[in-house]
């Protein structure tokens, strides 16, 4: 079998793991796309390391915000590298940064710096505007 190349890894990346609805979908998505040592720092802040805790990281947003969505606005390979210009959004229905669900929709834009190796995701930068999301949480959701 031929790996994926980063480009297609980025689109299955978030097609399969962050936009799937079911948790086993995206478990085994995760098995399947990423390095067992993956390195990430997602756009809300935190920082994991290795596939169990990056997926306990998409079992946390998932639960803050239902519906949750990452969308591709952007996507520039070269080489092992993909960057990509990203909309998140999902309904506000659990804890997100300290704010209490609030019900309403929210979203956020951010960029993403990938690193990958072998047909596989090796690690993730990822920066949000949070200033944005934070004002959005603050007023109860767009």
């Amino acid at each position: 079998m031929v790996p994926l190349t980063p480009r297609e890894l980025v689109i299955h990346f978030y097609r399969d793991v962050w936009n799937a609805p079911q948790r086993d979908a995206r478990t085994a998505a995760i098995e399947r796309l990423i390095e067992e040592d993956f390195v990430f720092r997602g756009s809300l802040g935190s920082e994991r390391r290795g596939r169990g805790d990056f997926a306990a990281y998409v079992d946390q947003v998932h639960a803050a915000l239902a519906d949750y969505r990452c969308d591709i606005l952007e996507l520039v390979c070269e080489g092992s590298r993909a960057f990509a210009r990203m909309h998140f959004s999902g309904a506000h229905v659990g804890e997100l940064l300290g704010y209490p669900p609030c019900g309403r929709r929210v979203g956020w834009d951010g960029a993403a710096l990938f690193g990958c190796r072998v047909g596989r995701i090796a690690e993730l930068w990822v920066l949000g505007d949070l200033d944005g999301l934070r004002a959005q949480l603050a007023k109860g959701g767009r």
